[in-house]
């Protein structure tokens, strides 16, 4: 196939994911109405854990990590695949799917600070001023809402769940560099999702006692499904696809697609209008995270013009460990 070709077919691909990953915040609202978010975790994960396990079966390498590794593998198992995931469907179940988004899509602005204080990349200026617009980004996104806040608001606490799950996902992927580095992003994606998805199976096993499954809609059941097997197996599947093709910077640019087709989907679909402030707040967020990338893309070299690896995106800089894992939108 000429390279135009694929370089074409990988960018398709690329909305697909950015689609995928963007439509799912939604999904998942309508089947948590259906479904404790325990037990649409005990659900949905086991899925997952097997169709990226007959993936890592059928490409070259170990199919299990060196017993030095084991204990690191299983702690990032622990800290990105049940406390982040706990944050996660717990905040999304409490919140709109658009805020869910945008608060989640903080992530490389968490991660360029945790890879500064781990040592692993210098912050520029231009890298600072992003992630603080970030910041007053998230702000307004929050108060903008057009409803009073206090502190025991659901909607507040949901909020505040979807930046801790965003911080969780940062740590987790700065503490992922050294593995990584030698095993490769599918195998950490799956040996992580092999250490959390039994936790999570027995977190919901008495919400899905107190379930009665027969009387789950057939809709919500295909958002199970959706959930599993299309936003990770499928989603990561193109996505390694692009940064083999592509290069990492470029095929970050597509991440920052998935707030906005979120928002559009909340919207349409389950009529989430966000407020005037929502939108300067989502247009300043998605501003700043594209200064911070551009940042320290320059200052490292545009490192990410070489597909060096399958390490889907989160923040710039080859060196950050921040594109080995799948982001948090799953």
């Amino acid at each position: 196939m000429p390279e135009e070709s694929r370089r074409f077919l990988a960018d398709l691909g690329l909305i697909a994911v950015a689609a995928i990953w963007g439509v799912n915040f939604s999904v998942m609202k309508v089947v948590l109405g259906e479904l404790d978010p325990l037990a649409l975790n005990a659900l949905r994960f086991p899925m997952a854990a097997l169709a990226m396990g007959l993936i890592l079966k059928a490409t070259p390498g170990p199919l299990l990590p060196d017993r030095d590794d084991l204990w690191r593998v299983v702690l990032l198992g622990v800290v990105g695949n049940v406390l982040y995931q706990l944050c996660f469907i717990i905040g999304l179940d409490w919140t709109l799917a658009g805020n869910a988004s945008l608060l989640l899509a903080t992530t490389p602005a968490w991660t360029l600070l945790f890879s500064r204080l781990a040592g692993h990349e210098a912050l520029t200026g231009a890298a600072l001023a992003g992630v603080a617009a970030t910041l007053v980004g998230i702000a307004l996104v929050v108060l903008g809402r057009g409803e009073a806040l206090t502190l025991d608001s659901r909607t507040l606490a949901g909020d505040f769940l979807m930046l801790v799950a965003s911080t969780l996902w940062a740590l987790y992927t700065v503490a992922g560099l050294g593995p990584v580095s030698r095993y490769g992003a599918l195998r950490m994606t799956t040996w992580t999702l092999w250490v959390g998805t039994p936790i999570l199976v027995v977190l919901g096993v008495p919400s899905l006692q107190a379930t009665d499954l027969a009387g789950v809609s057939g809709g919500a059941w295909l958002g199970v499904v959706y959930a599993g097997l299309l936003s990770i197996a499928l989603a990561y599947l193109l996505w390694y696809r692009g940064v083999r093709i592509l290069g990492n910077n470029r095929t970050a640019i597509y991440s920052n697609l998935v707030p906005v087709m979120a928002l559009l989907t909340a919207w349409l679909w389950l009529g989430e209008v966000p407020g005037a402030l929502q939108l300067i707040g989502a247009a300043i967020i998605l501003t700043g995270l594209t200064a911070a990338r551009f940042a320290q893309s320059a200052r490292s070299g545009d490192p990410g013009s070489r597909a060096a690896g399958p390490k889907p995106p989160l923040s710039s800089g080859e060196a950050s460990p921040a594109r080995w894992r799948i982001s948090g939108n799953s």
